[in-house]
């Protein structure tokens, strides 16, 4: 028998990068949300049909910014336009988030909303679901914000963290979800350097922060009223105009004084009732070559391919337009990215400097490659 998803949930997905670590195939004209990575589906549509199990299709929302939304249209004809937010700038995730949370509050004033980053893989979804689904029912339990966090396995420099009371489990209630790990949370941690990362790892109380937060959204509007009262003000105005004429051009105002900020430096850090569920459904975030590489393998974008020619080589991926040959003899460790105007020649564990090369392009005022 087929779930049906309770009418009251929400899904904010958002949109709104452009993951200058996947460059060169990640641009501004094509950010990496619209791309294939690793299993032949967009990240985009993959976050969408994961949240679809538990929010009907009417309740899910897009945001992203005015270059992109013509791109939803064309990856995903069958997605209702009237649920693409627009943001005017890009102006990090408190605001992307305030303003989709106004929009579905006009909406459902009873809404409970999952906030989803676009660039995330989940092996197991039915868990992510059971997890999600769980993170609501404590949402409108407790009237805190809940997030879900992912036991490390690695000291990893590349994800902020969350730490948890040791001692303090809210008591879990129903068989259904007994696995689930839930915790009060301590605190946040910004991307750490691999020093404190191994720290973190040794003391077994942090979680790599996956993003994804879950709260009604009365409890978020006082968070945002307590924390960020400027943005609150802000987007009490563009919640009063919504659906007049005036809708697009308040937003544009507001976001043309709007600082950018993070929730969880915003918003998170600051909040007194904030709890964590313990993700176990298979995570990661495609946010760089090396992440990707670890989950395709090292031919997983070619393998098979008779024009990818590996010579006394290991461990070499290879992306490339068409039917162009590629030959790597007497090589190791690398990551090749061929696109018609750049090529990409890193050595494996470094991809994350690519935002290097990107900020000198920037500089130097090269944007045709950005």
């Amino acid at each position: 028998m087929t779930r049906i998803p309770d009418h009251h949930v929400y899904a904010i997905i958002m949109a709104g990068g452009i993951g200058s670590n996947l460059w060169p195939l990640s641009r501004r004209r094509m950010p990496k949300q619209f791309l294939s990575l690793v299993d032949g589906v967009t990240m985009l549509r993959d976050t969408v049909d994961r949240i679809t199990g538990e929010a009907l299709p009417q309740n899910i929302f897009i945001v992203t910014g005015k270059q992109h939304a013509r791109l939803i249209a064309e990856y995903l004809p069958d997605f209702d336009p009237e649920n693409v937010i627009v943001e005017p700038a890009v102006r990090d995730t408190a605001p992307c988030i305030a303003l989709a949370t106004t929009v579905i509050r006009k909406r459902d004033p009873d809404a409970v909303t999952v906030v989803l980053p676009s660039d995330h893989l989940v092996f197991d979804v039915l868990q992510f679901r059971k997890t999600v689904r769980k993170g609501v029912a404590l949402a409108r339990e407790k009237r805190g914000l809940v997030t879900i966090g992912i036991q490390p396995d690695r000291a990893e420099t590349r994800y902020g963290y969350i730490q948890a009371e040791p001692s303090v489990m809210v008591e879990d209630e129903g068989s259904l979800y007994q696995e689930i790990p839930q915790f009060r949370v301590k605190t946040f941690a910004e991307k750490p350097d691999l020093a404190t990362a191994h720290h973190f790892l040794e003391s077994q109380d942090f979680w790599w922060n996956s993003g994804v937060f879950i709260w009604h959204v009365d409890t978020i509007e006082r968070e945002f009223a307590r924390s960020m009262p400027d943005l609150h003000k802000d987007m009490a105005t563009v919640h009063a105009f919504l659906g007049t004429e005036r809708e697009e051009s308040v937003i544009e105002d507001v976001y043309s004084w709007i600082h950018p900020m993070s929730v969880d430096y915003g918003v998170m850090e600051k909040a007194e009732k904030v709890f964590m569920l313990g993700g176990s459904f298979g995570w990661t975030d495609l946010g760089c070559w090396d992440e990707v590489v670890k989950v395709a393998g090292p031919e997983g974008k070619d393998a098979g391919a008779p024009e990818v020619v590996r010579i006394d080589s290991e461990n070499v991926y290879v992306r490339k337009p068409g039917d162009k040959a590629v030959v790597a003899i007497g090589v190791r460790d690398l990551i090749v990215v061929d696109t018609p105007d750049a090529l990409l020649i890193c050595g494996a564990g470094s991809s994350l400097d690519i935002q290097r090369a990107v900020d000198l392009f920037r500089r130097e005022g090269e944007d045709r490659f950005l």
